[in-house]
């Protein structure tokens, strides 16, 4: 058997070894962080229900502060979207729908994306009450990457690599707030 031969044999008995693989490991992630604010929290939770203000501390906002976006309904309110398109991969192309809110408690949101991959996650944010001048806020998001793309959950840390984004965002966050 030549070499070239045996080379295509472990190609082929790699890749089998990862598809099968694939159909074991786990296909959902989430991701939570949370920060104290020094703020009520009926003002944390009025300055995140503007989806808007996320222009303030999200990081991929600040990746490419120059993003083409659109916004459809009333900000703060259940139906609002927000789409994005850039140039860069790191931001992509897609929208965010408000999809919940329990008012100075939950925000619920439906993350489409659109390039440089298609997925739908789910984000919310919550508050709660530590004292009448401060506020847990946390931030979280769910997903699911399907069959054979799952094996991609075990190359990347989700909890390292989201967890720190939403992390900055929170810190940046808690910055502007509390000034």
């Amino acid at each position: 058997m030549g070499i070239l031969k045996k080379l295509l044999l472990f190609v082929v008995a790699v890749i089998a070894i990862l598809l099968i693989a694939g159909l074991f490991v786990e296909k959902e992630y989430a991701v939570e962080r949370e920060v104290v604010i020094n703020r009520p929290e009926a003002d944390v939770f009025k300055y995140v229900k503007m989806v808007k203000n996320q222009d303030n501390f999200s990081v991929w906002n600040k990746k490419d502060p120059n993003m083409k976006k659109d916004y459809k309904g009333n900000d703060g309110e259940v139906g609002f979207v927000s789409s994005w398109d850039s140039e860069n991969d790191e931001v992509g192309k897609g929208e965010q729908e408000i999809v919940n809110i329990v008012e100075n408690e939950r925000i619920d949101f439906k993350l489409r994306f659109k390039e440089p991959f298609e997925a739908e996650d789910d984000a919310y944010f919550t508050t709660e009450a530590i004292s009448p001048k401060q506020t847990k806020l946390k931030w979280g998001f769910k997903g699911s990457m399907n069959y054979p793309m799952n094996l991609m959950l075990v190359m990347m840390d989700m909890e390292k690599e989201l967890g720190g984004v939403l992390q900055t965002g929170l810190h940046d966050l808690k910055t502007f707030l509390e000034h």
